[in-house]
């Protein structure tokens, strides 16, 4: 799914030191295949220059509202834009934009357009907390206009760290591509959906663990997509070796059976369940109270059976919600995975093979089959793992529709 091909992306820019992540958020933009048509505020222009912009997006940028040849440029870019973002918003355009003010190019385009309009406040931590700012804030969503908190972190030179920090610019591609999505399928709209990703960990002793390889990227992949698309996302994530996605509820654990509680309580309610974490099958009986010593060590340790979590939640499982497994293997692949959708009561599996170059653990990228209970196959190229994802929300999305 690519949802910036040839859409139009309007991307305004006020007069804030955060500006400069604006130049970024353009090209990430470009290249993911929009065409991005700036506007910026006269403010603006004193942080960054309008040929930087014209650069990174190989588009004309706008500044004026009224220029020769130009008088209905707020028309025309509103009625092109199939999203508007502001990024960042300062205090006084929001305070402007959500009383109706149209003194600029700008403010003028968002009363002009029909397209989801999301604004990024960013500015001095005081400024963000003032109240006439949050009733601002307020009044924006009232509206039907989308805003985005901004991230706690460092400010301008001199003013420490809070909240006010505009969001980096990948995560407000995600946002974007959200309203893209979301703007077209209305499928996945507030469905409840939960993924599980990453490896568990069983303790030997305080400071030592039985757990794999496992960085948590396929399950993060899908959690993402499917908050893209609309869902409501609840991701239950052992140790992961990759950043959190945009906009999902975490919930994090460390052992198999902290995994299994989470599931269990995530699950009434839920429309999908996806397990694509890879929980340790094993622990070990005795765990020692303090660190073990290599001249103490034991001849061996016993290893006790954790319980699938898969089978062990199956009661807690919503009527007709749809559950998908995962199976990594390294031999005998789709008879294991057949014998795992049985056993398990799965709607669908996945089955990867861990000897396989460019799949499996620690990897961008995966080659997978697809089993669903009616037993059909598809088997799928090598791609990254934000296209298996995809694509496996697509599948996910016709069994859905259909209960």
């Amino acid at each position: 799914m690519r949802p910036f091909d040839q859409q139009r992306i309007l991307l305004g820019v006020t007069g804030g030191i955060a500006a400069y992540k604006s130049a970024w958020l353009a090209r990430l933009l470009t290249q993911a295949g929009a065409l991005v048509d700036v506007v910026l505020t006269r403010s603006a222009t004193e942080f960054i220059g309008a040929i930087t912009f014209e650069a990174l997006t190989g588009r004309p940028v706008h500044t004026e509202l009224i220029a020769p040849g130009h008088a209905l440029d707020h028309i025309k870019l509103a009625r092109a834009a199939d999203v508007v973002i502001v990024a960042p918003t300062t205090a006084d355009f929001l305070a402007r934009a959500v009383h109706g003010h149209a003194d600029d190019l700008l403010t003028a385009c968002l009363l002009a357009t029909t397209a989801p309009v999301l604004l990024v406040p960013a500015m001095n931590d005081h400024m963000w907390s003032n109240a006439a700012v949050l009733r601002n804030v307020d009044l924006a969503r009232e509206l039907g206009l989308h805003v985005l908190n901004p991230d706690t972190g460092p400010l301008a030179a001199g003013e420490g760290s809070g909240p006010g920090r505009m969001p980096e610019p990948e995560t407000l591609v995600d946002h974007v591509a959200k309203l893209l999505i979301s703007r077209d399928n209305a499928a996945w709209r507030g469905r409840r959906v939960v993924v599980t990703a990453g490896p568990t960990r069983e303790a030997i002793d305080p400071v030592r663990f039985l757990s794999n390889r496992s960085s948590g990227r396929m399950g993060v992949e899908i959690a993402a997509a499917a908050w893209r698309r609309g869902a409501d996302v609840t991701l239950i994530a052992g140790p992961l070796e990759v950043p959190l996605p945009t906009g999902v509820r975490v919930v994090p654990i460390e052992t198999t059976a902290e995994m299994a509680d989470a599931v269990r309580d995530a699950l009434p309610g839920a429309e999908l369940l996806v397990m694509a974490a890879a929980p340790a099958d094993f622990s070990f009986a005795n765990v020692a109270d303090r660190k073990l010593k290599k001249r103490d060590r034991p001849d061996s340790f016993a290893l006790t059976p954790t319980d699938d979590i898969l089978t062990s939640t199956r009661a807690n499982r919503a009527p007709n919600a749809v559950i998908i497994g995962f199976a990594l293997e390294t031999h005998d692949l789709l008879n294991e995975g057949r014998r795992k959708l049985e056993d398990k009561g799965l709607d669908m599996i996945v089955v990867n093979d861990a000897t396989e170059p460019g799949a499996g653990f620690a990897t961008e990228t995966n080659r997978v089959t697809l089993i669903d209970r009616d037993g059909g196959t598809e088997d799928l190229a090598l791609m990254s793992k934000r296209d298996v994802a995809d694509i496996l929300l697509d599948r996910a999305e016709a069994r859905l529709v259909g209960r």
